[in-house]
């Protein structure tokens, strides 16, 4: 009985052994249906949740572009704004440089003409001092000129006078 017990605990073993590989087959393979189910269900719920993010990532871009360009446009104004103050000032401020230098060329021209005139008077000055010292020491140059013209005049007369004795000396020797 034993013996009878044995096999039989045996074959019910290996029967149950067969049935649980088979049941255990069957449930494998529904898990692992159900399982596909499920993935492909969270697969579905991810492209899903992905394709909202991304709608929302453009919505957000979308509105960060609109902001930025809002923004930009108003630093394009600011911008605009302070370099036309910029030049304002610029302009104001050559017109004052402009000025400034009109003056100053004024009374540059102003001391230039007053110290030509002070010029020309000297040089007026100069001019008849000189024409005044140049006459007279002509004048004296000419009383020398007279002078030696004199001298030479008598040294002439002298010289000739003695070369005519000279030659008549000569003559009168020659003709005796």
């Amino acid at each position: 009985m034993n013996k009878v017990s044995d096999k039989t605990k045996g074959d019910v073993i290996e029967i149950s052994s067969e049935k649980f590989g088979v049941r255990l087959s069957d449930e494998m393979s529904r898990m692992n249906e159900r399982l596909a189910i499920e993935i492909s269900k969270v697969n579905e719920r991810i492209t899903e949740k992905i394709a909202k993010v991304n709608e929302r990532i453009t919505v957000e871009i979308a509105k960060v572009n609109e902001r930025i360009t809002v923004e930009i446009a108003k630093v394009n104004e600011r911008i605009t704004e302070e370099m036309t103050k910029i030049n304002r000032r610029i302009t104001e401020e050559i017109a004052k440089v402009n000025e400034k230098i009109t003056g100053e060329i004024s009374k540059l021209d102003n001391r230039i003409t007053a110290e030509v005139e002070k010029l020309n008077t000297r040089m007026t000055e100069e001019i008849s001092k000189l024409d005044n010292r140049i006459t007279a020491e002509m004048a004296k140059v000419n009383n020398q000129i007279s002078s030696v013209q004199a001298n030479l005049i008598k040294w002439m007369f002298i010289f000739w006078v003695g070369q005519i004795g000279a030659i008549l000396e000569i003559l009168v020797v020659f003709f005796k």
